[in-house]
């Protein structure tokens, strides 16, 4: 899959009723906040909804080893409330939260030192145990959800990832006001409530997604084995024992130093004026205190110098996943790859599924896509599912050699235009919506401006098969290549 988030300027920017196009550049309005708040705005009219995105510029990639995991555990801990919303009463609250913390603090400064005395573990547990439950009587769950739904909003939501953070929500133009009422006083007033029990449903989730699930451990080894230095190789999750040993202040000192204004990006699109709007965002916002902007990733992934071959033994029908370094956005290589990706797999006629399911019936499924993040270089990652008793040498020879036709043989023109055509059309599909162009601006302007989206179509459009070549031949190499395979047996 290419990198889909591209935009086609083109009328996706306007009413379906209009007749006339404008640029994406004529249509975002732009702000920059004295606090360092950048707010991304585009107006459309054709119904009366707006959709908010409120995105942070953390995300996995930017956690050392003593708070890996944070950010992803806060995309939980944000929706616990406030000292006002998510409580009964916050000021009989407070004291229990703060014996919660005295006591979970004191569990995890001695549950991992060898000379702790398990009866005093145990008798700490025990005390833990009953403040939440006496806790539980003053919290008010999922009120944020509540309040939304109630008014409205629908797809109330957040994701994390490697380079980003977002909170979303789809709303009547008329709640814009509660949204940023509710969303400034989260920011301002955030209670990390119930914060024990929820690094347990982490814990939990991660052992579903990734350590009981074939597909994620296949790709947490895949980013583990390509990626040495750089931390891209981490699972924005975590692994267990960050999760574990994550505390409550570390987790409160992330979220004080890095979710702030100079690192926050508000996005807007809908039904709305713009001057108003932008009144309303500084009114809310524009008072919170500006914060740490988050410092660039220092570790550089050196140049991968052969080849690298994993098996995970696991109980389950055998996966390949087979990745190749590559350089991200602004690197015109960047472009080409979006074609390659599209010529190889996007769709029944192109090229490795017509070789490898279609005709050779050796898999059952294959897919590109870029991955892990695109703040930094990252990988093109082939996706595919063997047939019952396939050897992996034969998928591999067979993928191999269409490849090296990549490599050998330029793209015909109509092959080409058609893989731009198809790219471009999937964009303005997408598009169409409020939510997706929202976040196709946030995650632009995250990773390095939304401006780029101008571009895309006359970047795309000067890639030519001479330059496909040639990209082919510069990465995708075998000492360029990860190979990582999961199954009850390795395959031969």
């Amino acid at each position: 899959m290419y990198r889909f988030l591209f935009l086609l300027v083109l009328v996706v920017l306007l009413p379906a009723s209009s007749g006339w196009s404008q640029t994406l550049a004529d249509k975002v309005q732009e702000h920059r906040l004295e606090n360092g708040l950048t707010l991304l705005m585009v107006e459309r009219h054709d119904s009366p909804t707006i959709s908010a995105y409120i995105t942070f510029k953390v995300g996995g990639t930017d956690e050392t080893s003593e708070h890996r995991g944070a950010a992803h555990l806060l995309e939980h801990m944000l929706f616990k409330g406030t000292q006002t919303l998510g409580t009964v009463d916050y000021q009989q609250e407070k004291p229990l939260l703060d014996e919660i913390e005295q006591i979970g603090h004191r569990i995890d400064m001695l549950k991992n030192q060898p000379a702790a005395d398990p009866e005093e573990l145990q008798e700490l547990r025990e005390k833990l145990a009953e403040l939440q439950q006496e806790h539980r009587s003053l919290v008010i769950k999922d009120e944020f959800s509540k309040i939304y739904a109630e008014q409205g909003g629908v797809g109330y939501n957040a994701f994390t990832s490697k380079d980003q953070t977002s909170y979303l929500i789809n709303l009547p133009a008329n709640k814009l006001e509660l949204w940023a009422s509710i969303e400034a006083d989260r920011l301002r007033n955030a209670v990390l409530r119930e914060f024990y029990t929820e690094r347990e449903v982490v814990r939990e989730e991660r052992r579903r997604s990734y350590e009981s699930s074939p597909g994620g451990k296949l790709y947490e080894t895949l980013l583990a084995t390509a990626y040495k230095v750089h931390p891209y190789r981490n699972p924005v999750i975590g692994w267990d024992s960050d999760i574990a040993n994550l505390t409550l202040r570390e987790t409160r000192e992330f979220l004080q130093k890095y979710y702030s204004p100079v690192n926050m990006i508000i996005t807007l699109v809908g039904d709305f004026d713009a001057a108003e709007t932008l009144a309303l965002v500084k009114r809310y916002f524009g008072t919170l205190q500006s914060g740490v902007p988050v410092p660039p990733v220092v570790e550089q992934e050196p140049p991968q110098n052969g080849e690298r071959r994993v098996h995970v033994t696991f109980d389950a029908e055998p996966q390949v996943m087979i990745a190749y370094h590559k350089p991200t956005l602004p690197h015109p290589d960047d472009f080409a790859f979006d074609l390659l990706m599209q010529v190889l797999t996007e769709g029944r006629t192109s090229r490795l599924y017509r070789a490898l399911v279609l005709e050779k019936q050796l898999v059952s499924s294959v897919s590109a896509f870029g991955a892990p993040g695109s703040r930094y270089d990252n990988l093109m990652v082939l996706s595919l599912q063997p047939n019952h008793q396939v050897p992996l040498k034969e998928i591999e020879a067979a993928l191999y050699e269409e490849l090296d036709r990549l490599k050998q043989e330029p793209i015909s023109a109509a092959e080409l235009e058609k893989a731009k055509r198809q790219i471009l059309t999937s964009m303005l599909r997408h598009m169409k919506s409020n939510s997706g162009l929202a976040r196709t601006l946030s995650s632009y302007e995250v990773i390095g401006g939304w401006r780029y989206l101008v571009d895309y179509e006359e970047q795309l459009n000067a890639i030519s098969s001479e330059d496909l070549l040639a990209t082919a031949k510069r990465y995708l190499n075998s000492e360029n290549r990860t190979i990582v395979t999961i199954g009850r047996e390795a395959l031969q």
